[in-house]
C-alpha cells in the first residue's frame, strides 16, 4: 500500500514532513532528526510461523510515512490531532477541504519526564483499507482487541552499552498488554496515545535512556500482530528512526482545553520515582525477570524467541 521510500511525495505529504520541530534527513546521517528506516531492519512473524518459528524482514511498510513531532507541553500531551493547532491536521484540511481525506495514523509516545515530552509518529494512506483485513478490523474493533494487537519493535541502532542492555538488540511488545494505551478514532484518523509512565519498568528504561539521547539513535516500528495462521505474514504498518534528539528542540504547546483532568497531574508520581531502583534491578538483571505474555524480550537472529517480562503498571 504504501513505500518506506522518502523521497518524491506528494506536496501535502512534503509540507507535513517538513512542518516539524526536527527535519527529515537520509537514515544514515540525521543528528536531531527523523528518517524512514529501511522495513528489512524489523523481524516480523514469517508466512510458516507457527510451525517453524521463523521471521523474516519486514520489507515495505503498509503505510507512508508523513511526519514526526518532538514536542512538549505543561501537561501530558493527548488527542494530538484534535489538538485545534495540530499542524498535520491543518494541512490536510487544507489540501483536501472537500472530503476524501487520506487516512492517518498517528502513534504518540507520551515521555515520562517533567518537561512532558511527547514523540508522534504520523502515516497514511490514501488507498481504501481492505475489508476484513487486519488494519480494518483493528479500527472497527473495541480497545480489548486493540490492545491485544499493537505491537512496537524498537531497535537501538546506536547508543551506550547501559542503554543497549536494558533495550535489548531488538525489543519486541504488545503495547497494550504492558502499557497504558488511549485510541482516538475520527473519520479521516486514529491517534494512539501511549503512556509510557504507566508502567513501573518502562519509566525505568525511558529515564535511563533520556539520560543519554543526545547520543540515541532509535528505530521503532508499529504493526498488528498476527494470531492466526491466516493473517500471516505480519506487515508493518509503519517505522521511524529519531536521532539524537535534543530535549531543547522540542516544540513547545499550550494544552487543548479539552485535556482529561487527569492529564494535570505530573506525568512522573513521587510513588513511581519510588519504584524506579526496583524497576533497574529487573531490567539489568534478567534472570530475576518472569515469563508471561504482557511484555517482551529480545529477538536475535530469524527463529523467534519471543516471551515476555512482568509488567507492573500503576
Amino acid at each position: 500500500m504504501a513505500s518506506a521510500d522518502c523521497k518524491s511525495e506528494l506536496e501535502w505529504v512534503e509540507r507535513v514532513r517538513s512542518g516539524g520541530a526536527v527535519p527529515l534527513l537520509e537514515p544514515d546521517n540525521c543528528p536531531n532528526g527523523w528518517a524512514c528506516p529501511p522495513g528489512e531492519k524489523f523481524m516480523v512473524r514469517g508466512p510458516d510461523y507457527f510451525s517453524t518459528r521463523v521471521k523474516i524482514p519486514a520489507g515495505e511498510y503498509l503505510l507512508k510515512p508523513i511526519g514526526f513531532d518532538w514536542i512538549k507541553s505543561s501537561t501530558k500531551i493527548g488527542e494530538v490531532l484534535n489538538h485545534p493547532n495540530s499542524r498535520v491536521r491543518k494541512v490536510i484540511e487544507d489540501e483536501f477541504p472537500d472530503g476524501n481525506k487520506p487516512f492517518v495514523w498517528a502513534f504518540n509516545l507520551q515521555v515520562p519526564s517533567k518537561d512532558n515530552y511527547s514523540a508522534v509518529a504520523y502515516f497514511a494512506t490514501t488507498d481504501p483499507i481492505p475489508e476484513g483485513s487486519l488494519m480494518d478490523l483493528f479500527l472497527k474493533g473495541d480497545d480489548g482487541f486493540r490492545n491485544s494487537r499493537l505491537k512496537l519493535i524498537a531497535n537501538i541502532v546506536k547508543g551506550p552499552w547501559i542503554v543497549r542492555k536494558a533495550v535489548g538488540e531488538q525489543a519486541i511488545c504488545i503495547i497494550g498488554r504492558a502499557l497504558s494505551c488511549k485510541y482516538h478514532l475520527a473519520n479521516n484518523f486514529i491517534e494512539v496515545d501511549v503512556d509510557i509512565g504507566s508502567s513501573m519498568v518502562a519509566s525505568a528504561i525511558v529515564h535511563l535512556a533520556f539520560g543519554y539521547i543526545t547520543t540515541l539513535t532509535v528505530d521503532l516500528a508499529f504493526l498488528i500482530e498476527s494470531q492466526t495462521q491466516s493473517e500471516l505474514p505480519e506487515r508493518i504498518l509503519g517505522a521511524v528512526r529519531f536521532s539524537e534528539l535534543n530535549p531543547t528542540s522540542a516544540l513547545p504547546i499550550e494544552p487543548s482545553s479539552h485535556i482529561n483532568a487527569a492529564n494535570l497531574q505530573s506525568s512522573l508520581p513521587t510513588r513511581l520515582w519510588k519504584s524506579i531502583g526496583q524497576g533497574f534491578t529487573h531490567i539489568l538483571n534478567p534472570s530475576a525477570q518472569e515469563s508471561d505474555s504482557t511484555g517482551s524480550l529480545h529477538v536475535n537472529g530469524s527463529v523467534d524467541h519471543e516471551g515476555a517480562i512482568k509488567d507492573a503498571k500503576k
